[in-house]
């Protein structure tokens, strides 16, 4: 299968809480391309936001989340540009807020407002609006880290409790899969709690992009298909044991 995912454009909360799109950060924001770099990125962001096409879904809120430095501001740039250097630190994301348009399974375009959140310490609690704003969790760990994958199991039960407020799609990534050497998280094992949570888990690497288009393609396709289904019968049809009207 062929995947698709094109950048619209990057969102960064100033530090009014106002949003800025492609244009100068604070200091204390990440701040991962400069020069040129950063002007091709912004450029390219201005003419794909220009296209409207006529199969762009309506857009999703996606919610990026996890502990420090398990390579979530990472795995977006990668994804969405193709030009993240490994081992080029970008320093602590405060928040960070990308556009991007990503091809389902039945070829409509998903709009996705992924939001790059900030590294959780331990004993830090995940702000709570998130959960009531997502439409969809994206929860990171990196394989070379135990406590990433523990924080990811508790970001599972918190917003589990959310879920009669609000119903969300839940995916989970295994960042640095390339790491083999340094892994403590038993694959297996990770995948058997997956299962046992029921969701999706990939382990992915950004120095390998095409391991990053499937999850996000999927959980497009999802999301789409969530925002398309109607909740009112088709007129005519009648539900079984339900008398008709005299």
């Amino acid at each position: 299968m062929k995947y698709s995912v094109t950048p619209q454009a990057q969102l960064t909360q100033g530090p009014e809480g106002q949003l800025e799109a492609n244009g100068e950060i604070p200091e204390r924001q990440n701040i991962v391309l400069h020069g040129i770099q950063k002007l091709e990125r912004a450029l390219t962001s201005l003419r794909n936001s220009m296209r409207a096409p006529s199969t762009m879904g309506k857009g999703s809120k996606v919610v990026v989340c996890g502990s420090p430095a398990v390579g979530k501001t990472a795995i977006l740039e990668q994804l969405l540009y193709g030009n993240h250097v490994v081992g080029a630190g970008s320093g602590g994301t405060m928040e960070d807020i990308y556009l991007g348009s990503v091809e389902t399974d039945r070829g409509v375009k998903e709009q996705l407002r992924l939001y790059d959140t900030e590294g959780l310490q331990e004993g830090a609690e995940f702000p709570r609006h998130y959960f009531t704003i997502g439409d969809a969790f994206i929860l990171v760990y990196s394989v070379d880290s135990i406590e990433s994958f523990r924080r990811v199991e508790l970001l599972k039960r918190e917003s589990d409790t959310f879920k009669d407020k609000k119903e969300a799609i839940v995916i989970v990534l295994g960042n640095k899969g390339d790491l083999s050497d340094q892994r403590q998280v038993d694959k297996e094992m990770a995948q058997e709690w997956a299962a046992n949570e029921k969701v999706k888990l990939w382990e992915v690497s950004v120095t390998d992009r095409n391991t990053l288009l499937e999850p996000f393609t999927q959980l497009a396709s999802r999301l789409n298909q969530v925002q398309t289904k109607s909740p009112f019968p088709l007129p005519g049809r009648k539900s079984k044991g339900t008398p008709s009207d005299t």
